[in-house]
């Protein structure tokens, strides 16, 4: 109770509080549209391509505990807790979001065009309506349209949390509350449209991202960077060693992200037809290629063979081969994945000479792996393999399809840092972005939330 009157009474969260009001006034008027249905029946779905969707969304919802794991054994053993619940708690706070308006705005019908371009659905399915157990006619053809939301809302969810690597050990929990609900709405829901929906102008000019590359990595990866920028390094950075506690947990965490995302690459054909496969085979290579190049930079400048690198690389190959993975076959994959592990770990030590303290490499890794896999498409992607590459790559003789890779790339990165850096100085004015130093020091488990990782 003491909390909710300093909440209430303190002027930043009032005009914070009076903020987030006016955009959900706004956004209730942005719903005043028709709506639309689809025009399919439950006779239309398909048996086993419902059963591949859901296991896929299972593995998905998994990749962000995994991601828990995964960070958290790379910080110091007070903020333990604090980097776990920033990953944790997005399952709750973004499904809920997703749920009222978010998959409205991402995948709706348009409702800002130009032409037959679309930059941002409505709100005709907010709070799931119309999306019911019928397939819909475009984004899910043969299984129900709320699995299909429910897919999508696991995407969502582990986007904002991949930021909280950038600025882990010092964001204050609500601001970070605060943060990835406005991100995820107004960074994430359009990015998505422009990508995913069925008029969105990227889709439009012919861009491919299959799963991901520009919509959750790049978003994300670029504005990790913004916010370790802005939020400034943890004190004794870069003097003070800031060493991992237990890499066994990153490495935990490290597999069960490499096993969910099959459903995160293999889910998203949709389907367990030819294009799943294609995608389950590319993700894995990818990340083999991956753990083994970043694994052989260390040996080779650090002179010995680390299992953080090994690890942070097949992260690399699976964030690079994302964009990718229903277009390419097993050997570009190997490319791709080894690329990746190579060019993300020199992008990790470029940044720790900058003083940059992007404390748990999510641009490094998400970041500069997302652009990696999302321009290397437009040189491997392949309309054999897939029928959804309309465009020649370079390999098949055209750079349009490279045009449209590069010209999507600049577009997430340029939209992403300009909406976050407002929404992160907003935040700041009205919430304070960063611990004390006080309580920097005696660490984020026992200040934020009461508790400890550990007992002794």
């Amino acid at each position: 109770m003491m909390f909710l009157k300093r909440f209430r009474t303190s002027p930043r969260n009032r005009s914070f509080i009076m903020a987030l009001l006016a955009c959900v006034a706004l956004f209730a008027l942005l719903g005043c549209t028709k709506a639309e249905n689809p025009h399919k029946t439950i006779a239309d779905i398909n048996g086993a391509d419902t059963a591949w969707l859901l296991v896929s969304t299972a593995l998905v919802m998994l990749m962000t505990p995994a991601l828990a794991f995964f960070y958290g054994g790379l910080v110091r053993n007070k903020n333990v807790l604090s980097v776990v619940m920033q990953s944790f708690i997005a399952l709750g706070v973004i499904t809920i979001i997703w749920v009222l308006f978010g998959y409205s705005l991402a995948f709706g019908p348009s409702l800002i065009k130009v032409g037959e371009s679309s930059f941002l659905g409505s709100l005709n399915w907010a709070g799931a309506r119309n999306v019911g157990l019928a397939p819909h006619t475009v984004y899910a053809n043969t299984v129900p349209h709320r699995l299909f939301m429910m897919y999508q809302c696991m995407f969502a969810v582990i986007t904002p949390a991949l930021i909280s690597g950038a600025f882990a050990e010092r964001m204050k929990f609500k601001t970070y509350l605060a943060f990835i609900s406005l991100w995820c709405i107004l960074v994430y829901c359009p990015v998505a449209h422009w990508v995913w929906s069925e008029n969105g102008w990227l889709l439009k000019l012919g861009a491919l991202d299959f799963a991901g590359g520009t919509v959750v990595h790049i978003s994300s990866g670029y504005t990790a960077l913004l916010v370790a920028i802005m939020i400034k390094p943890r004190r004794g950075f870069p003097r003070e060693a800031f060493v991992p506690h237990n890499l066994i947990t990153t490495v935990l965490g490290a597999g069960l992200l490499w096993f969910g995302w099959f459903g995160f690459n293999a889910g998203s054909a949709l389907s367990s037809g030819s294009v799943a496969v294609v995608a389950f085979t590319s993700t894995h290579i990818a990340a083999a290629a991956g753990a083994v190049a970043w694994m052989f930079v260390d040996w080779f400048f650090k002179d010995k063979p680390t299992i953080l690198g090994a690890a942070s690389g097949a992260v690399a190959g699976l964030v690079a081969i994302t964009p990718a993975a229903g277009y390419v076959g097993p050997l570009a994959a190997i490319v791709i994945g080894g690329i990746a592990g190579v060019v993300c770990s020199y992008a990790v030590t470029l940044r720790a000479r900058k003083g940059i303290d992007d404390a748990l490499d999510a641009f490094g890794v998400h970041g500069v792996g997302g652009t990696i896999g999302a321009i290397l498409t437009g040189v491997f992607a392949s309309s054999y393999l897939n029928s959804a590459v309309t465009k020649p790559s370079l390999l098949g003789g055209g750079v349009a399809l490279m045009g449209a890779q590069i010209l999507a790339v600049v577009a997430t990165i340029a939209y992403a840092v300009i909406v976050s850096y407002i929404i992160l100085k907003v935040l700041d004015l009205t919430m304070g972005l960063r611990v004390s130093t006080e309580e920097e020091q005696m660490g984020l488990d026992i200040i934020e939330h009461g508790e400890a990782a550990y007992t002794s």
